[in-house]
C-alpha cells in the first residue's frame, strides 16, 4: 500500500492530522473512508469536510490499482487523471492516448498497453 504522503491533492495540515489519526497508508485511508458514515467520522476527525475526504479517497483509489506506481502516478497526473474518476471518465483507448501523450511530454516510455489495459479494467471494477 502506498503511503499517505503519495496523494497529491491534500493539504499537509489534513496529512499530519490523518497520521496522527494512525492513517499511514492508502490502503488505511480507504478502509477508513469506505461508506457515507465512516467518511463524515474521518472528516470530522481531521477537521475536512466529506467532499475533501472524497477526493483523497478518488486518488486513493488509483493509486492501490495493481502494478501502480510512483512514476506511473507521475504519468498520469501529466496525463490530468488526478483519481479513478477520471480514468472511469474516459473510454479505455482515449485513457491509452493520454497516458501515451503524457509519457512522449515527460520523455519516458510509457507502460505496456497490457498494464493500461489493467488499470483500466480495475477502475471499472472498483467504480462506486
Amino acid at each position: 500500500m502506498p503511503p499517505i504522503g503519495e496523494l497529491t491533492r491534500i493539504e499537509q495540515v489534513h496529512l499530519d492530522r490523518l497520521e496522527h489519526q494512525g492513517i499511514f497508508t492508502t490502503g488505511l485511508l480507504l478502509e477508513v473512508s469506505e461508506t457515507v458514515t465512516r467518511r463524515q467520522t474521518l472528516a470530522d476527525q481531521v477537521n475536512a469536510d466529506t467532499n475533501e475526504v472524497l477526493t483523497w479517497r478518488d486518488e486513493a483509489l488509483m493509486l492501490n490499482l495493481a502494478s501502480f506506481g510512483p512514476d506511473d502516478h507521475q504519468l498520469l497526473m501529466q496525463a490530468g487523471i488526478d483519481g479513478l474518476r477520471d480514468i472511469l471518465s474516459l473510454d479505455g483507448d482515449a485513457f491509452r492516448e493520454r497516458i501515451h501523450r503524457a509519457a512522449i511530454e515527460l520523455n519516458v516510455e510509457p507502460p505496456v498497453d497490457l498494464t493500461i489495459a489493467g488499470w483500466w479494467d480495475q477502475a471499472r471494477t472498483l467504480e462506486d
